[in-house]
C-alpha cells in the first residue's frame, strides 16, 4: 500500500502534464524520444546481467551487498563499452535507425544505461530492507523532476531536447535517496570483497545465463516495436503510438510494478517456509483483477474521445490506437507482476522461453504486416491478439508453478 500510494501520486504527475507536452512537442519529437528510450531500455535490461534480482534471495545482508557491488561493476563496464561502440560506429547506427536527428542523442545512451541499471540495484536492495517509504518518495521525486525539466526546456527550445533531458536528469535524482540508505551503513560496505563477489556471481549464475536473456527478449518485445515502426510506417505514427504507451503504460507499469515488488518479497518468504507460494499468488491476483477490470473496462469505451479532449483533436488517432491496445495492457497488468514467481522458484529458463516466444510473435507480426501491406490499425490488432494469447498461456503456467509444481 505504501508503494502503491507513491506510484499513484507519481503517475498522476506525468499524466497531468501530458496535455501540455502534446501542445509544445510534435509527434515527431515524441517519436525521437521513443527511439532513445527504446535503445536505452534494450541495453539497460542487460546492464546488471539481471543480478539485481538475486539481491532479494540471500539470507545475509553481507551477501546482498556483494551482489549489489557485482551489479554496479557490470553496469559501469557495459555503459563504458556501449560508449566506445557508439563513438566508433556512430554513422552506422544512425544509418541503420534511419533518422539523422537521433545522432546527438546516441552519445547520451550510455549515461541513461548506467543510471537505469544503478537505479535497479538500489531499488531491489532498498526493497530487501523494506524501505518502502524511501522507494515511494524516490518515485515521486523522479516524476516531479521529469515534469519540471520536460516542461521548462520544452517552452524555450524546440525538438526532443526537453523530453530526453528530463528522462536522464530524473534518473540521476532518483538514485540519491536510495543510495544514501546504503552508503550510511559503513559496516555493511566493509563486507564487500572480491572473493565474495566472485563466489556469489557463480552461485547465482542462472540469472545471467537465463534471466538476462529473458529480460533482453522482454525488453526487445516491448521496445523493438519503437525502432521498427518508423521503418514500416512513419516517425509521426511512432509519436502517436508512444503517447499511448506513455499514458496507458505508465500507470500499469508503476502500480503493477509496486505490486510485483511486494509479491516477489512475500512469495520468497512463503516459498522458504512452505515450499509453495499459493497464498501470496492468490491474494495478489485478486488485487490485480479488482484494480484492473473496472479501470481498463471503463477506459476501453471512452479512450478515443478522452484522448481528443485531453491532448487535442490532432491526437484523436492516438485514442484509436489506445483502444486497440487496452486489452493487451490489461493482460500484462495482471500477469506481469506474477511473472516474478519464476525468480522465486529459480525457474529462469522457463521465463527465457516465454520471453523468446513473445519476441518471436512480435517479429512475426511485423513481417506479416510489412509484406501484406497492413495499415497500422490492422498491425495493432494482430499484435494485440498475439500478445494476449501468449500472456494468457504464461499465466496458466504460473498458476501451476505457485504450487511448487515444475
Amino acid at each position: 500500500m505504501i508503494l502503491m500510494t507513491g506510484t499513484t501520486i507519481a503517475q498522476a504527475i506525468p499524466i497531468a502534464i501530458s496535455p501540455i507536452l502534446t501542445r509544445i512537442y510534435t509527434p515527431e519529437d515524441f517519436g525521437i524520444y521513443a527511439i532513445f528510450l527504446a535503445i536505452s531500455a534494450i541495453f539497460g535490461s542487460i546492464s546488471n546481467a539481471r543480478y539485481e534480482l538475486a539481491i532479494m534471495l540471500p539470507k545475509k545482508d553481507e551477501d546482498a551487498i556483494n551482489i549489489f557491488a557485482l551489479g554496479l561493476i557490470l553496469t559501469s563496464s557495459i555503459s563504458l563499452l556501449i560508449l566506445v561502440l557508439i563513438i566508433i560506429f556512430i554513422d552506422y547506427f544512425v544509418q541503420t535507425i534511419g533518422n539523422e536527428d537521433i545522432r546527438i542523442w546516441l552519445y547520451f545512451v550510455p549515461v541513461a544505461i548506467f543510471f537505469t541499471g544503478f537505479y535497479k540495484l538500489l531499488n531491489y536492495f532498498n526493497n530487501r530492507k523494506k524501505y518502502y517509504k524511501d522507494i515511494k518518495n524516490t518515485i515521486i521525486i523522479k516524476s516531479i523532476v521529469l515534469a519540471i525539466v520536460q516542461l521548462s526546456i520544452g517552452f524555450i527550445k524546440t525538438g526532443a531536447t526537453g523530453l530526453i533531458s528530463g528522462q536522464i536528469i530524473s534518473n540521476i535524482f532518483a538514485n540519491v535517496k536510495l543510495l544514501n540508505n546504503i552508503i550510511k551503513d559503513k559496516f555493511l560496505l566493509s563486507k564487500v570483497s572480491k572473493l565474495k563477489i566472485l563466489a556469489l556471481a557463480k552461485r547465482y549464475k542462472d540469472f545471467p545465463k537465463y534471466s538476462m536473456w529473458a529480460g533482453l527478449f522482454n525488453t526487445l518485445s516491448n521496445n523493438l516495436i519503437n525502432i521498427l515502426i518508423p521503418t514500416i510506417f512513419s516517425l509521426t505514427t511512432l509519436g502517436f503510438y508512444s503517447l499511448v504507451n506513455r499514458v496507458l503504460g505508465m500507470p500499469s507499469n508503476l502500480v503493477g510494478g509496486a505490486i510485483g515488488q511486494v509479491f516477489y518479497q512475500t512469495a520468497t518468504k512463503e516459498k522458504q517456509q512452505t515450499g509453495k507460494a499459493i497464498n501470496t499468488f492468490n491474494s495478489t491476483i485478486k488485487k490485480l483483477l479488482i484494480i484492473g477490470i473496472p479501470s481498463f473496462g471503463v477506459l476501453f469505451f471512452i479512450v478515443e474521445d478522452l484522448f481528443a479532449f485531453v491532448f487535442g483533436e490532432d491526437w484523436r488517432v492516438a485514442g484509436v490506437y489506445a483502444q486497440l491496445l487496452i486489452p493487451v495492457f490489461f493482460v500484462r497488468f495482471v500477469v506481469g507482476p506474477l511473472s516474478m514467481l519464476n525468480m522465486v522458484f529459480l525457474k529462469n529458463k522457463n521465463g527465457l522461453i516465454f520471453q523468446f516466444i513473445l519476441l518471436f510473435s512480435t517479429v512475426l507480426v511485423f513481417v506479416v504486416s510489412k509484406y501484406l501491406f497492413f495499415s497500422f490499425e490492422n498491425f495493432l490488432t494482430l499484435f494485440s491478439v498475439s500478445w494476449i494469447f501468449v500472456y494468457t498461456f504464461f499465466g496458466m503456467y504460473l498458476n501451476k508453478l505457485k504450487k511448487g509444481i515444475t
